[in-house]
């Protein structure tokens, strides 16, 4: 049975599962602390996360897309209404990773390794 959980909670899990995906990533290629950095920060960011959405959209069930919508239409922090599209996309995504970290690892691991076999992470 899945987890009902609020959006905000599931983006809040999202991003720490997301980052501690691309941080195990990026630890097999440097151990320069500063490429390190680099590398992690070029990941963890609205702009990278929203193009990851839109490079796993098709592949989505209409459950999880559903999710990705609502998730969209949340309201925007002050700070960040400069980036709006991409927050919002970014907040979809980190939805997902948090629902798939909290419902369903298959999938979850599913895409990961989609992510991590693609141009973005070589």
């Amino acid at each position: 049975m899945a987890e009902d959980l609020a959006l905000r909670n599931y983006a809040h899990i999202g991003d720490a599962v997301w980052e501690v995906f691309v941080r195990d990533f990026v630890i097999l290629k440097t151990s320069n602390s500063k490429q390190l950095h680099k590398m992690t920060t070029d990941r963890v960011n609205a702009g990278f996360q929203k193009d990851m959405l839109e490079f796993i959209s098709e592949e989505l069930t209409p459950e999880e897309a559903e999710l990705a919508r609502r998730a969209r239409n949340l309201p925007i922090p002050v700070g960040r209404k400069s980036i709006q599209h991409d927050y919002r996309l970014a907040t979809a995504f980190e939805v997902l990773i948090g629902y798939w970290y909290k419902n369903d690892e298959n999938r979850l691991k599913y895409f990961w390794d989609k992510f991590s076999g693609t141009e973005f992470f070589s």
